[in-house]
């Protein structure tokens, strides 16, 4: 099992963090173009435990795939999770924390995953999937500064 910490601080208040993570479309927008990210299945404006989100998603090197999450553990404002129950890992968990302070807001990203195929997903984790997921997360963090700073925070 591999775990993929990160902590950020951004200048926008609690509320309009949870207003913008809370919908389950602005995945995409803090998503690296080049992934081709897509949701295709009908969702709600603000998530619920238990909610279903289908999307494909393009891999560099490694193509198109369905994959499928489930939003669980909901605390409102606070928390949640998403787990994969289809994808291209043999387990994926990421939990998503806000937490207010002095002059901002904390988030935190713990994903929890393993590659499939044994000894060939160890192999692939070290060659690129690690480097791959902290590229995505590296965006992620410009596009989060970018969209949740500041009076003009998205919502």
């Amino acid at each position: 099992m591999y775990i993929l910490e990160r902590q950020q601080r951004v200048t926008g208040t609690k509320d309009q963090a949870w207003a913008f993570l809370q919908n389950p479309a602005n995945l995409d927008r803090i998503t690296p173009p080049d992934l081709q990210f897509r949701i295709v299945t009908d969702i709600p404006a603000i998530m619920y435990n238990g909610l279903i989100v289908a999307y494909r998603i393009t891999i560099p090197l490694i193509g198109t795939h369905s994959w499928v999450t489930e939003i669980k553990h909901i605390r409102e404002g606070l928390s949640f999770v998403d787990e994969q129950r289809l994808g291209p890992y043999r387990f994926w968990h990421h939990y998503h924390e806000i937490r207010q302070e002095k002059g901002g807001v904390l988030l935190i990203d713990r994903v929890c995953y393993q590659p499939p195929l044994g000894v060939l997903g160890r192999l692939a984790h070290r060659l690129y999937i690690r480097r791959t997921l902290e590229r995505i997360f590296d965006y992620r963090r410009l596009r989060l500064e970018e969209l949740l700073s500041g009076p003009q925070a998205a919502g």
